[in-house]
């Protein structure tokens, strides 16, 4: 089964996936920052559920939206869209990488000695009962750590979820920044007895290495070449190097491991960045649509197949949230 902010649905039915999008995100401390008059959720909805329809248009059934808990996850807003539409959206139960997302409460509470428990049982209260009182629960565990480093504070998350997934068989996705950590994340994991099946190591295409690559899915792992669109900048590459990576490992055989996506913001709460005239121009195309107007195509001229495209856009997600063995076994 895999959770989704209307209900629970065969892992067969998750259709065409994109693994890691954001309706909506804000950096923690855009609560204090109302200089925009605060969030607008009816202006949000609308937008967003044109964006839904659009997706819907090209094929995709779910999306994947692994914002953290502390950069403005809305379980209920995505609720909203998702009744609209139909897109199934999955939510996440999670915290962001330190540099960006650590917040003093779990920070003060590492302090006192409780923070991973005390975040082993807020894992555990999300996924069983659900968020907040909504009633809707995570289908997801997220994860991150900071570039060439996972800090004290994140391992204790990682701690928690690997923990936490030996109840609940609950899908472990992960940040890594600018492409690194992603070898030491899935070791990580495998040593606190986490299922390989039900992991699935994001960001990886900020790194142009297909070694690199390979020595994580060795392990069993997945991994996301999820942030087509994103360049020239959080060190990462053109679109064009990542193709070549990808490329290298479709040849390899590796195609059964890869999902694909943009990790796009939408709609960001506080003030959205304003990025320089010419970074913009190389970030244009940086949007949930860019992988169906401009990636596969260029796949498709390339030699990748039908069957491959398959896999990494729709069966990998599927045999990510189908129960495994390790799970059937729980």
């Amino acid at each position: 089964m895999a959770e989704t902010v209307t209900g629970h649905i065969e892992a067969k039915d998750l259709g065409k996936t994109l693994i890691h999008e954001h309706f909506i995100f804000g950096y923690p401390g855009f609560q204090g920052d109302s200089t925009l008059g605060g969030f607008d959720e009816e202006e949000a909805l609308r937008t967003s559920i044109d964006i839904a329809h659009k997706l819907m248009k090209l094929g995709v059934k779910t999306v994947v939206d692994p914002t953290p808990n502390e950069c403005g996850r809305n379980p209920l807003f995505l609720k909203r869209i998702s009744q609209a539409t139909g897109l199934q959206i999955i939510c996440a139960t999670g915290y962001y990488y330190e540099g960006e997302g650590a917040t003093p409460y779990f920070k003060f509470r590492q302090a006192l000695g409780t923070a991973e428990q005390d975040i082993y049982e807020m894992f555990r209260a999300e996924i069983t009962e659900g968020i907040e009182g909504t009633g809707i629960k995570p289908g997801i565990i997220k994860l991150a750590s900071s570039k060439d480093v996972i800090t004290d504070y994140e391992k204790m998350f990682f701690r928690a979820a690997a923990r936490i997934q030996q109840d609940t068989g609950i899908v472990l996705l992960t940040h890594t920044q600018e492409g690194t950590m992603g070898v030491e994340q899935a070791k990580m994991l495998l040593e606190l007895g986490a299922d390989p099946d039900k992991i699935i190591i994001g960001h990886m295409c900020g790194n142009t290495n297909p070694a690199y690559h390979k020595e994580v899915m060795d392990m069993g792992v997945r991994i996301g070449f999820d942030r087509f669109g994103i360049q020239g900048m959080v060190g990462a590459p053109p679109d064009e190097e990542r193709i070549k990576t990808l490329l290298a490992l479709l040849e390899a055989g590796y195609e059964d491991q890869i999902l694909l996506s943009h990790d796009s913001v939408n709609i960001w709460l506080g003030r959205p960045p304003v990025m320089p005239d010419q970074l913009a121009q190389i970030m244009q195309n940086w949007h949930p649509f860019h992988l169906f107007d401009n990636i596969l195509p260029v796949l498709k001229e390339k030699g990748v197949t039908e069957e491959q495209l398959d896999k990494m856009t729709e069966k990998n997600s599927e045999a990510l949230f189908t129960v495994s063995a390790v799970q059937a076994a729980l």
